[in-house]
């Protein structure tokens, strides 16, 4: 989504002097930080995780499947919206970020511009939505979503601003800020909606809280880019001088990339609310909204290593923490194929009730995306940071042609099931296609992770075994237990036996992550 340029700048380079004040943490990386990183960025991805994931529980009971899928549907509006809202703006300051991280003053300044056209931007969409609200809820035929669409309206300028501010916190490594930063969103979402909704607000509750959620995120990280860059990354300056120009240069590509990528990811929601009705959006959307919890390590680590692939202020490019990122990565999101698969039924029943029981075909056909949802993070968000991004285009275009035409040609016939169906095989055709964007260098040094999947995999098959063995419906306490203890068992054997896991890394692992607990 940038240039195609080479990330290695001599002018940029030479600006990357300067320090943070002795009294905090240094705006850029810092050497041997990649696990510490990790850590935060797991921290705040676990923080939205749970918090989405309980909001999302309690909605789907308190709002049933109707008017869930009312809610879901403005939420899928909004996803489209939402990406012409950023322009690609936070992912382009926070490239230039990097290329300063440790320069305090030329952050401010990238900081100060980057939110100056965030804020023109995502104000002009975010009204153009509120006033059409009314017209997108009549094309859809569902004249209770208005209300909704306006509350997700003032949600998406929130969400567009904290956006541009997480992102930067991201590129300089100063995640302990998104920490607080999500958390105090999600704290204020969740409060907000649960309250809005008992108070009988339903559909237009949950989306106004989503909204207060999203203020009160953005205005923290205001505070949080004062504290830390001082106060001129929140001055404001007419015109477009600056670094606006080259920002906007590198937002151009972004959004398109952006914007294809959004759209396949709500093309389901979509088109199912067009083809069938709002309870099969409700039904698909509480299965599809499952999944994003488990793509937040993905994240954490991609938000860790993803910059490190960039060479500046005289340190290489860190390919090996990309690739001990993605093999750990693999290992665990293999983990999670058999209980998604075996155990769909069961596991939607638990955590969704009797009224979403259509929901596990769609949890199971959806299995082989997510554990390409949680490895693919630090792949894509790398050919970002490298300046290939211009090549993602193609690729998240023809991901989401082949979802679009697989929904089409199958709801009609299968169901809500077809939206599974388009969105596993499109990414899987999505994430190899991003391995021809890597540099050479970086290809051979992730090359042996074919061995690594191949294990992974045999991992899995062994731990579905024994799920399968304890029954695929009904599921007594014991049996839950008896899964859980057996099924990490075999896996883990597996893993040992095939040497893709030594005793000695299981024994590093368990002393870095003492030494990052205490």
């Amino acid at each position: 989504m940038r240039r195609p340029s080479s990330s290695r700048r001599p002018d940029r380079a030479a600006h990357v002097t300067a320090t943070i004040d002795s009294a905090e943490p240094p705006a850029g990386l810092v050497p041997g930080s990649v696990g510490r990183n990790v850590a935060l960025s797991l921290v705040q991805q676990a923080t939205t995780g749970l918090f989405t994931a309980g909001l999302t529980l309690y909605l789907v009971r308190a709002l049933g499947p109707t008017s869930f899928g009312t809610f879901t549907l403005a939420l899928g509006v909004g996803g489209l919206v939402q990406l012409v809202s950023e322009f690609g703006l936070p992912q382009s300051v926070a490239r230039f970020a990097a290329e300063h991280a440790h320069n305090r003053s030329a952050v401010a300044n990238v900081l100060s511009d980057g939110a100056r056209l965030q804020r023109l931007v995502s104000g002009t969409i975010a009204t153009a939505l509120f006033a059409a609200s009314g017209p997108i809820a009549d094309a859809y035929g569902q004249p209770h979503l208005t209300w909704p669409l306006r509350g997700v309206a003032l949600a998406v300028f929130g969400q567009s601003v904290m956006s541009l501010y997480v992102n930067t916190f991201t590129a300089v490594s100063r995640i302990d800020l998104n920490v607080r930063v999500v958390f105090a969103e999600s704290v204020m979402e969740t409060t907000a909606t649960v309250a809005l909704v008992l108070l009988g607000g339903g559909a237009v509750g949950a989306a106004m809280g989503r909204a207060i959620g999203y203020a009160v995120g953005g205005i923290i990280a205001v505070i949080a880019s004062v504290r830390v860059f001082g106060r001129a990354s929140a001055r404001y300056r007419s015109g477009f001088g600056g670094s606006s120009k080259a920002i906007l240069a590198y937002a151009a590509p972004l959004l398109v990339t952006n914007s294809a990528y959004t759209l396949y990811g709500q093309a389901d929601i979509l088109i199912i609310g067009a083809m069938l009705s709002a309870t099969s959006v409700g039904v698909f959307g509480a299965a599809l909204r499952m999944t994003f919890p488990l793509s937040y390590l993905g994240q954490a680590v991609g938000n860790s290593v993803a910059p490190r692939q960039v060479s500046r202020g005289g340190r290489d490019a860190d390919h090996d923490a990309l690739h001990t990122g993605l093999r750990w990565l693999m290992v665990v999101h293999a983990m999670l194929l058999a209980p998604l698969v075996v155990w769909a039924e069961p596991i939607v029943r638990l955590l969704l009730g009797p009224g979403f029981s259509g929901s596990a075909n769609v949890l199971r056909l959806l299995a082989p995306y997510i554990f390409l949802l949680g490895v693919s993070p630090p792949i894509t968000m790398t050919v970002n940071y490298v300046g290939r991004a211009r090549g993602r285009i193609p690729i998240v275009v023809a991901a989401l042609l082949i979802n679009v035409a697989i929904d089409i040609a199958l709801i009609p016939v299968i169901g809500v099931e077809a939206g599974a169906i388009g969105t596993t095989i499109a990414y899987c055709v999505y994430v190899p296609a991003h391995f021809r964007l890597l540099p050479r260098t970086l290809l051979t040094v992730l090359r042996p992770l074919l061995v690594t999947l191949v294990r992974a995999l045999t991992a899995a098959a062994g731990m579905a075994a024994v799920l399968y063995s304890l029954g695929t419906s009904e599921l007594s306490p014991v049996d839950w237990l008896g899964g859980a203890v057996g099924g990490l068992l075999v896996f883990a054997a597996i893993l040992l036996l095939t040497r893709e896991v030594s005793p000695a890394e299981v024994r590093a692992t368990a002393t870095a992550v003492s030494r990052l607990v205490h």
